[in-house]
């Protein structure tokens, strides 16, 4: 673990901490967090059942998003919070309903400690690990609301360079619901990237931004902040120095997209993970 990052102090006596801190000002106008960071797994759980190369491939984590992550934390003077569990032990960006919260089978891996899993177990997961995960970023959220500069949440993941043998041509994605604020700005900046351009960046690909209960939706949305998830093709960072090295764009871009208040304060854009509609006089602002 980096220096300049703690442990949340309420882990399980025993077991592993379910997230990982990094310090930053809480007036920043920025919390940097990553719901698929790590690949790890508590001792209780011993490997699922499943190789180390299978935990090692996007199924179990978001490769290289850690990095860059943190980096764009450090640069941002921000404040983050990235899980340290594998997706396949309990997804943390998945609401705490749905179907696959727990994946029995993800991409054609079989994982054999999930495949026979109770609701029981499901419980004792999400009370242990995603739970605090959740509290963390809603905790952080809440005292950066309390300095009196609302943050954007800038959630960090990585996609596949080939889905079902098909190739990707995005090098990153925006993901957003239904406030586009910061997403439409990230997508002009990044396309005015030289060794980007306009092709290779994604408007709510290669997933839907829209999803109920996901981290995104239930802190960010439900707060009307402002907010995007930024996914970067697992290719170009798979190697530290270059996860950093985005990392180090995102923040130079993010810099003055940030800056004005406009850009913070919270709005209800209503959201289409949740079927609501904008308030009538956000609509009409907009139009004007």
């Amino acid at each position: 673990m980096d220096a300049q990052t703690s442990p949340d102090n309420g882990r399980i006596s025993g077991d592993m901490p379910p997230l990982e801190r990094i310090d930053g000002a809480l007036d920043c106008g920025a919390l940097v967090i990553c719901d698929h960071a790590a690949n790890a797994l508590p001792p209780r759980y011993g490997d699922l059942g499943l190789p180390r190369e299978a935990l090692e491939r996007h199924v179990g984590y978001d490769i290289g998003a850690a990095w860059v992550a943190r980096r764009l934390a450090e640069r941002l003077g921000a404040p983050a919070v990235l899980s340290t569990f594998s997706r396949l032990l309990i997804d943390a960006n998945r609401g705490d309903d749905d179907p696959t919260l727990v994946m029995r089978i993800s991409d054609g891996v079989l994982t054999p400690g999930n495949a026979r899993i109770d609701a029981e177990e499901i419980a004792r997961r999400r009370r242990l690990y995603w739970a605090p995960y959740r509290q963390a970023v809603a905790t952080t959220v809440e005292a950066m609301l309390a300095s009196g500069e609302p943050p954007a949440i800038i959630s960090i993941h990585s996609f596949t360079p080939v889905w079902r043998g098909l190739p990707r041509p995005w090098k990153v994605g925006l993901l957003w619901d239904a406030d586009p604020r910061l997403p439409q700005a990230l997508i002009h900046a990044l396309a005015a990237e030289p060794d980007i351009g306009p092709a290779a960046v994604g408007d709510n690909e290669p997933y839907d931004g829209a999803l109920p209960g996901d981290t995104i939706n239930a802190i960010a949305t439900a707060r009307g902040l402002s907010s995007a998830l930024i996914e970067i093709r697992q290719d170009l960072i798979a190697e530290r120095a270059a996860a950093e090295a985005w990392g180090d764009r995102l923040a130079r871009v993010l810099t003055p997209i940030l800056a004005p208040a406009q850009m913070r304060i919270a709005q209800d854009w209503g959201s289409r993970a949740d079927g609501r509609e904008a308030p009538a006089t956000l609509a009409l602002s907009v139009q004007a």
